[in-house]
């Protein structure tokens, strides 16, 4: 796959993932991947707003930016079936999270504790900050 500075052979659209990119600041998918990504950080709480967790509240494990995806805990269960290792892994059925999608998932503002979108504010010394649009408290 050619990088999205080069153009391809035939006359398509460029490749939209970031992933082959020099850099995402040249690729014309850069909204996409950083604003969606910004918004989440690790240990960040959240809720749920769809699918069949929907409600559900959890923090923030893993955030996978290049899949647009969240791993919460608690939220996104499913069975895995185990074999034995040689070690003391024991066989059987686990419990394990998913990973889910960043659209369906809302930070909590800490402050007000309701489900927020998050705005970005330039604070006195020049640092860009995460802020709540509710009740404008800072989100960890």
């Amino acid at each position: 796959m050619s990088s999205c500075r080069e153009a391809r052979e035939s006359s398509g659209p460029w490749p939209a993932s970031c992933a082959s990119a020099t850099s995402c600041a040249s690729c014309r998918s850069r909204r996409r991947c950083s604003s969606v990504a910004a918004r989440l950080k690790r240990d960040d709480e959240v809720l749920v707003i769809a699918g069949r967790d929907r409600g559900k509240r959890g923090k923030v494990q893993r955030v996978l930016v290049d899949k647009g995806s969240v791993l919460v805990e608690g939220v996104n269960m499913v069975k895995r079936h185990v074999k034995a290792g040689q070690g003391a892994r024991q066989a059987g059925i686990i419990d394990k999270e998913m990973p889910i999608g960043m659209s369906k998932v809302m930070p909590v503002c800490p402050s007000c504790d309701k489900p927020t979108r998050v705005a970005f504010r330039t604070l006195d010394d020049g640092t860009k900050a995460r802020v709540c649009k509710h009740c404008e408290g800072m989100l960890s």
